[in-house]
């Protein structure tokens, strides 16, 4: 060891970037000048950070994280997904899903080039890791296997259901093991005690606190993936959802640091300059619904369960249809007293038009809406279709992945006047196409229903 430690600083750094991350703290036992040369030495740390995960600096400039310490809290991580004990990896549960989360949402977009998704997706595939961090929701309680049971607590079951949201519901078995339990996901989406003035209709707790109820967005997402599966495979591709694969669509979050704290008063700047969020341009939805008498059946039929329980397990098909919506800017505004501060609130306005039927009188409409931030953060979606000048059908979801994740936009649908007889359902939708500049050029030219091309003029 003594031999090593003549080395010169570079030669010797050098030959430690090759030892495994978690052999370094062995390393740093061997002796005491060892132990000094290692602790704390941001270099070795930072080449075994890069070596094995995504930069998670959004750009160069950013000022260097302390590597030594993430580097450990990714390796202590790693060791205790490895573990073969399903004990150690509940009594930790809690540091492994944050850990996860923040790499996840500082992960590279391109999955095939990612390492932290390669390396996330390996932990996964090990046995109990599933059942251990990602089906703790409460719906595990009725619906998961021996080896699946909710978390005790209600933050920790609510930060399961993000971390699968986060996940997705991949094409395999993995994927099928999550779709096994749509019945029951299927129970909470289309029970319309879930919608409530507190709740906005929408994917929210029940308290009016706008945080997002991932395990509501937990059961739309197998819902959609369930239905999408079984849908006419003349679909199956154009409309393939993003989270068929493992964190397909999540990637680093988007552009809030960058944005600045006022918007911009010139009046020479396009509308889509001054919009954070990328509205415009074209999207793919698809929405799901029961036959309405099914879902009166459902709700409001002779035998009902206690106000705390869930209903039961429903095996009721459901309709899907396939939606492509074309968005456009026309207002960025400050963000109002209840909202969060840090970016603007963007108003839009298009259209949309049924891919299954060209006369369905349910899809093809106008549409308006709006989008900002929720007081947590989180990416808040609000459409709204117009038939003919009136108002139909309202829209709340979130951006699953955070601002521009191409995950897209993930929530529930109802009547615009919250009737609580329904109807409600589950829908998606993600962006497919960016306007070009020429479209974009146009935007503040054109009134707000002034009708423009069907497809428009698109880079995809």
């Amino acid at each position: 060891m003594t031999e090593l430690l003549d080395l010169c600083y570079d030669v010797l750094i050098r030959i430690l970037e090759e030892v495994d991350p978690e052999d370094l703290a062995t390393c740093a036992q061997t002796s005491w000048a060892f132990h000094n040369f290692i602790k704390g030495n941001q270099r070795l740390f930072k080449a075994h950070y890069l070596q094995n995960f995504d930069d998670p600096r959004r750009k160069q400039s950013d000022c260097d994280p302390n590597w030594a310490e993430e580097l450990q809290k990714l390796v202590k991580c790693q060791q205790i997904m490895r573990s073969v004990d399903t004990d150690v990896k509940k009594s930790n549960f809690k540091f492994v899903a944050s850990t996860v989360e923040q790499l996840i949402l500082s992960a590279s977009s391109d999955s095939e080039e990612s390492l932290t998704k390669t390396q996330l997706h390996d932990l996964f595939l090990r046995s109990g890791n599933l059942d251990s961090f990602m089906f703790r929701s409460s719906l595990y309680e009725r619906a998961g296997t021996a080896s699946q049971t909710p978390a005790s607590d209600e933050e920790d079951r609510q930060l399961s259901a993000k971390l699968h949201c986060l996940y997705g519901v991949p094409t395999g078995a993995i994927g099928r093991r999550s779709l096994s339990t749509h019945p029951y996901a299927r129970s909470r989406v289309y029970d319309l005690r879930n919608y409530t003035d507190k709740t906005k209709w929408g994917p929210f707790r029940d308290d009016g606190s706008m945080r997002v109820d991932w395990e509501m967005l937990e059961s739309i997402m197998i819902v959609l993936g369930y239905n999408s599966a079984n849908t006419c495979q003349r679909f199956t591709h154009k409309f393939k959802l993003i989270w068929g694969s493992p964190f397909g669509g999540i990637d680093r979050c988007g552009l809030i640091a960058d944005y600045p704290a006022s918007l911009p008063l010139e009046l020479d700047i396009p509308l889509y300059l001054k919009d954070p969020y990328g509205v415009s341009g074209k999207w793919f939805r698809i929405v799901c619904f029961l036959d309405y008498t099914d879902l009166y059946a459902f709700n409001f039929g002779p035998i009902q369960p206690p106000p705390d329980a869930p209903r039961e397990p429903i095996q009721t098909e459901e309709a899907i249809r396939h939606i492509i919506m074309d968005f456009r800017v026309t207002r960025v505004v400050p963000a109002g007293q209840f909202d969060n501060p840090a970016l603007p609130i963007v108003h839009f306005t298009g259209s949309s038009r049924s891919v299954d039927a060209a006369w369905d009188p349910n899809a093809n409409s106008r549409m308006r809406g709006t989008v900002r931030l929720t007081p947590g953060g989180e990416v808040r979606w609000t459409t709204i279709s117009v038939f003919y000048g009136e108002e139909r059908w309202r829209s709340e979801g979130i951006q699953v992945g955070g601002l521009r994740s191409k995950r897209g936009v993930t929530g529930t649908w109802f009547d615009k006047e919250f009737d609580p007889h329904g109807p409600a359902g589950p829908t998606s939708f993600w962006k497919v196409g960016e306007r070009s500049h020429r479209e974009k050029s146009r935007e503040e030219n054109v009134g707000d229903w002034e009708d423009e091309s069907e497809d428009g003029d698109y880079v995809e």
